[in-house]
């Protein structure tokens, strides 16, 4: 009965971890589509020379 217990609290964590997984994915690209669009969408600096789009 444990076995069992132990068994089925496994697979729901391995379940958990892949739905936590792939969603952590397309979230990694959709970040990363940002970026890029970010990175090409920017216009010049006021100052003439070439912007960031972050303020870092």
């Amino acid at each position: 009965m444990v076995a069992i217990l132990l068994v089925l609290l496994l697979a729901v964590i391995l379940f958990g971890a892949g739905f936590a997984w792939d969603v952590l994915w397309w979230f990694a690209v959709a970040v990363l589509v940002i970026w890029l669009l970010g990175f090409f969408f920017t216009g010049p600096a006021a100052g003439g020379g070439r912007s960031r789009w972050y303020r870092w």
